[in-house]
């Protein structure tokens, strides 16, 4: 007598019962919630970056202070005294761009890599890849908001008033930076596991991309101007750490407008003449599209993620 009989349940074919697939492969919404979950982990690989950075140094973190406190000192006097451009006080204007380039040049630097110089961590451990990535821009905020202060004890030290109708602004700019940067650090280290020669070639596109942001020449002398003579101004902005310059440039140097000190009859056009309101709705544009852009890239992580450990 078959088991079926003697139980008194009729079996089924295997065919009948419903098929239930599991996804390899978590979607956006279980990633981000994976990220959140793990945020503890997050700080802990931000605190552990520095401390090696620093460790066994007698001064620690300060010395994350001292580099950029000798750079502007540095920057002051050549500028100064050596190599006079007629812009005055021009090396607030350097600076307030230069924050924002260390910032996103730092990040990406580290992050390109991060993934294959973490190959063992990578292959024993589950968490969210992309955190490594994360964590390096994390330390460079950090390293950013340390050189805020050094810059902010400059001003006061030179009696240099920021523009304090538009710093409100500045966290609207900032939230674009950090999505920016770490929709591009997290893409990059993914890539890089694919194409090692990636971490190289980061390096010279990003020295390439510095010299089309804003950050060691005005506006007036950029690709802007030529550009906007044709109507075709926009084009120079599709580089979205421009407006995040011009912005920080806005707040901590103020003028848009200055007469040159080595021809005071001649009137140096630094930077937009845009009212705060212009500010405002480009940088609202901006961290917008950078939320679609963070989005995007932990979508194109996950994709490339699934071969890592054998390609690691």
């Amino acid at each position: 007598m078959s088991d079926a009989t003697s139980t008194g349940v009729e079996r089924r074919p295997i065919e009948d019962y419903p098929v239930r697939v599991v996804s390899a492969r978590p979607g956006l919404s279980t990633r981000l919630r994976n990220l959140a979950d793990r945020r503890e982990l997050l700080t802990s690989l931000v605190s552990s970056d520095i401390r090696i950075k620093y460790k066994n140094s007698a001064l620690g973190i300060f010395w994350s202070m001292l580099s950029p406190a000798s750079t502007l000192a540095i920057y002051y006097l050549v500028f100064s005294f050596f190599l006079k451009n007629g812009i005055p006080n021009f090396v607030i204007y350097l600076f307030s761009g230069l924050l924002v380039w260390n910032m996103f040049q730092n990040s990406i630097n580290a992050a390109t890599g991060v993934i294959v110089d973490r190959a063992q961590l990578v292959k024993k451990v589950s968490f969210p890849r992309e955190i490594l990535a994360l964590a390096n821009v994390g330390a460079a905020v950090v390293y950013f908001a340390i050189q805020l202060g050094v810059l902010a004890i400059f001003l006061l030290a030179v009696g240099h008033q920021p523009a304090w109708g538009y710093l409100w602004i500045l966290p609207i700019s900032f939230v674009a930076l950090y999505l920016f940067t770490a929709s591009v650090a997290m893409v990059m280290s993914a890539i890089t596991v694919y194409l090692r020669d990636m971490k190289h070639l980061m390096e010279v596109l990003l020295m390439l991309w510095f010299w089309l942001t804003p950050v060691v020449y005005t506006y007036e002398n950029s690709l802007a101007a030529p550009l906007h003579r044709h109507g075709i101004a926009a084009i120079y902005f599709l580089n979205p750490i421009t407006m995040i310059v011009l912005t920080f440039q806005r707040v901590f140097y103020v003028s848009t407008t200055v007469r040159s000190t080595v021809s005071p009859t001649t009137v140096l056009h630094i930077l937009p003449t845009w009212p705060v309101s212009t500010y405002f709705y480009f940088n609202l544009a901006l961290a917008g599209l950078m939320i679609v852009l963070f989005l995007v890239s932990v979508t194109i992580f996950g994709r490339l993620e699934g071969n890592f450990e054998s390609e690691l």
